[in-house]
């Protein structure tokens, strides 16, 4: 067994690390809305977090102030919860961590604060809908280049573009571990995947350009052109002949429900 590998016990703590995670966004769908700062969100992950005897896995993580990443709009990631105001037309993008037993838990969702325009919506949808076709790659004997090229090719042909910046990654008793996943690539390139890789996928999609930078904060990444960006990340085990996702959004979308109107412009 390679050191990427994971044993069945190690998997099995991961998913009690990513239940909790599942369960502390669904206590995010639960009150998000227009009118809350981020920092009220922080709060009520960070205390959900500890009360569930996890710790929040992003605070103090190479000096990250927040339990949260909190991003709007062209905010693509690591966004530093604030006394910043949501507001209706927002796009929010919610990364969560913890750490239990030894282990971690990694991902996020993108909320749309009411009605938005049509290009917004598809850009969250179409984010929505790479990630699952990534992950319906993560099987073993495919590449990580399978993964990439099944999310850019989805996302482009639909006119978005793929951060070349951020990938995702492995998981396990480090937040980052090998290998890197990027959300482009090419089919049969790059590593092979094996049985029991534990990966985190997340695209992060750009309605314009690609080119992202990095904010004065020293954390929030945004996009170059300031145009929304979309964020979506789960967590698979890499299988004989099927990706097993052991992420979930069950809590989340018990509590949200993408927006039924669509304002057109």
């Amino acid at each position: 067994m390679s050191n990427l590998q994971k044993t069945e016990e190690e998997i099995q703590k991961i998913k009690e690390s990513s239940l909790l995670v599942g369960k502390t966004l669904g206590e995010i769908a639960k009150i998000i809305r227009p009118g809350l700062t981020t920092a009220q969100l922080d709060k009520v992950a960070e205390e959900f977090i500890l009360a569930h005897g996890a710790v929040p896995a992003f605070k103090g993580y190479r000096g990250y102030p927040a339990t949260l990443c909190v991003s709007i709009n062209d905010e693509v990631v690591h966004g530093i919860p604030s006394n910043r105001v949501i507001k209706e037309g927002d796009v929010v993008s919610v990364d969560c961590g913890v750490y239990y037993q030894g282990y971690y838990g990694d991902y996020a969702y993108t909320f749309i604060m009411g009605d938005v325009d049509e290009k917004i919506y598809r850009l969250v949808q179409v984010t929505y809908e790479a990630l699952k076709l990534g992950v319906e790659q993560a099987v073993a004997g495919n590449y990580l280049g399978d993964i990439g090229h099944a999310i850019q090719f989805h996302v482009e042909r639909h006119g978005f573009s793929v951060v070349r910046d951020l990938v995702g990654h492995g998981i396990g008793q480090n937040l980052h571990e090998r290998p890197e996943v990027p959300n482009y690539g090419k089919k049969g390139k790059g590593m092979k995947l094996v049985e029991n890789m534990v990966l985190c996928i997340e695209p992060m999609i750009n309605m314009g350009t690609y080119d992202v930078y990095q904010a004065n904060d020293g954390w929030t990444i945004k996009t170059r052109d300031h145009l929304p960006s979309a964020h979506f990340e789960h967590m698979v085990v890499v299988r004989k002949d099927h990706p097993e996702l052991i992420s979930t959004y069950e809590f989340i979308e018990k509590h949200y429900i993408w927006p039924s109107k669509i304002l057109s412009k």
